[in-house]
């Protein structure tokens, strides 16, 4: 067996070398060392199923050997060059991307990480509008880059303090308020929407929103909504950009969270389960918005042969284990056990919200202080008991269920189990 340092030695590794905004989970955190599909192990060989997926990472499964051939066999022939030069990889992926994606969407950019791709998406915007200002969901996140944290709503990832007078971004509500009705939220954002349109309309280039908000505690709006947000951006030249960062490639039962609502988006944004772990993003719009980047530009790592390999084989894969049609499948599942929680443990469990494998489950709506403690307190005992559960949320007292789409029925089953019992454990 392998020999490893340990969390301890880890841990001030951390201290001494990491930046201080660096966080991990856990007040016992084990050392990951190798990952198999729906599992991860420590340092000490115990084995974890994995919820998380390192936030909707790793949809086709840790180190899926399918995939990671494929990869391995690029690494040994051609690691890297560059769009300057031609290769079929990226020429093969682009192609590809345009077989999956919504509608007439066929060109894509690729980059390396999320906020590249957001940023990258909302300068097409730009360049194709002529205007300057964008519109944004309160509550939402983009990125980590200038113009991407401009646009995030959720406070806690708007590091640079000069954001708040940046005056190009106009946040209207999200869909979704507590003690409100589904129709009552969507229509206060919505009377927003045209507020602002047409007070500034002529100076918008894009809206941008995630499809089914992540990290602000996944929020899922009404049916009709994004048709009415299309609609109403139509009448004002204003471009519709769907963020599905996390939500794209089967995660919520459709290949594109967007498509539940029948909507075409002008330009899509993605990355995490493109790359099953391996760095690969990118922009999509048609062939019209592209023309207007015309400009001289590239991502030097961006579409590069291993990545472009890996994403093709991710591809692969997804279709030919009908991930997504199994991502809805075990949703309906999941979603249904932890409602079947909620109901015996209404004082813990008050609201399950989500679409296939991405489903939160917020704890003591009423009170999200409390509520955070008790997702804290969730999470430690469920590792303890070989369960690896995330947490997000405004208030970060929800708790994330965001499996590899490879999970099984029977891990489900054995995750509720032994989350009732840590719930009964603790209230």
């Amino acid at each position: 067996m392998a020999q490893y340092s340990g969390p301890d030695h880890i841990l001030q590794q951390r201290q001494q070398h990491f930046y201080p905004c660096t966080s991990h989970f856990y007040r016992t955190p084990p050392q990951i060392v190798k990952g198999e599909m729906q599992y991860l192990y420590d340092h000490e060989n115990r084995r974890y199923t994995d919820f998380f997926a390192g936030v909707s990472v790793v949809a086709c499964g840790h180190c899926n050997p399918d995939i990671v051939r494929r990869t391995e066999e690029q690494l040994r022939t051609l690691q890297h060059t560059c769009t300057i030069y031609l290769t079929q990889p990226n020429a093969d992926l682009a192609q590809r991307m345009a077989e999956v994606l919504p509608g007439t969407l066929k060109r894509s950019f690729f980059v390396n990480s999320g906020s590249e791709a957001n940023e990258g998406a909302l300068l097409l915007a730009r360049l194709h509008t002529g205007k300057r200002g964008f519109i944004a969901l309160e509550q939402g996140l983009h990125g980590r880059t200038y113009l991407t944290m401009s646009v995030t709503g959720l406070r806690m990832w708007r590091t640079d303090p000069q954001l708040e007078a940046d005056r190009d971004v106009t946040f209207i509500p999200r869909p979704y308020e507590r003690g409100m009705s589904d129709d009552e939220a969507a229509q206060r954002s919505l009377a927003t929407l045209r507020k602002v349109l047409e007070e500034k309309g002529g100076e918008i280039a894009a809206m941008i929103a995630e499809p089914i908000q992540g990290n602000a505690g996944i929020i899922v709006p009404p049916a009709g909504y994004f048709a009415e947000v299309k609609a109403l951006l139509a009448q004002h030249d204003v471009l519709f950009i769907a963020d599905e960062i996390q939500t794209g490639f089967g995660r919520t039962g459709e290949m594109f969270a967007i498509e539940h609502y029948g909507v075409q988006p002008d330009i899509v944004t993605m990355a995490k389960a493109l790359g099953n772990g391996v760095p690969v993003a990118a922009f999509a719009t048609t062939d019209e918005i592209a023309a207007s980047f015309n400009r001289p530009s590239a991502s030097t790592f961006g579409g590069n042969p291993v990545s472009a390999v890996t994403a093709l084989a991710v591809l692969d894969y997804i279709e030919s284990h009908r991930l997504v049609q199994r991502s809805k499948q075990l949703g309906g599942i999941l979603q249904e056990g932890l409602r079947s929680l909620a109901a015996r443990y209404p004082q813990a469990i008050t609201e399950v919200r989500g679409a296939g494998l991405m489903i939160g489950a917020e704890l003591c709506g009423e009170d999200p202080p409390r509520g955070a403690v008790l997702v804290d307190d969730v999470l430690e005992q469920m590792k303890d008991r070989g369960f690896i559960i995330g947490k997000n949320g405004v208030d970060r007292n929800v708790l994330a269920f965001q499996p590899p789409l490879v999970i099984t029925e029977e891990d489900i089953a054995g995750m509720l189990t032994a989350l009732e019992e840590t719930l009964r454990s603790l209230i």
